[in-house]
């Protein structure tokens, strides 16, 4: 691996002020990195939409929209889940599970992931 290949580790956040707010966006060295917590897990996704490179972890993290069924299996119109939280890109609407990264109708699109971790109430990521 050559110098320009290592990957350094940098201390972003807090845990306490990550679990707050449930998304910080940073920039590590010019790299920006959107920082998540849900479901008492931490993820690092980078801030570049797959869509058209939109800064995708300035949107909105909201509930999944899912479509309700209701007697005689007709359709209640749309709902949210009660657990599942997706990121809407700003730009045009494009959304990723925050747990996985992958987009709900194409599993094949995702976000880039970030390497994170939690030592000591920090929150650390390697670039």
């Amino acid at each position: 691996m050559s110098t320009s290949e290592l990957k350094r580790d940098v201390v972003v956040a807090q845990l306490e002020d990550l679990k707050e707010r449930e998304r910080i966006v940073v920039d590590a060295g010019g790299t920006e990195v959107g920082l998540y917590f849900h479901a008492d897990q931490v993820r690092a996704w980078s801030n570049v939409c797959p869509h058209s490179g939109g800064p995708v972890c300035q949107g909105k993290m909201m509930p999944r929209t899912i479509q309700l069924v209701v007697e005689n299996r007709k359709s209640g119109g749309p709902g949210f889940h009660p657990t599942d939280r997706n990121i809407v890109c700003p730009w045009h609407g494009f959304e990723f599970d925050v747990l996985t990264g992958k987009h709900p109708a194409d599993q094949r699109v995702g976000l880039r992931s970030v390497p994170v971790r939690v030592e000591n109430g920090e929150v650390i990521i390697s670039i």
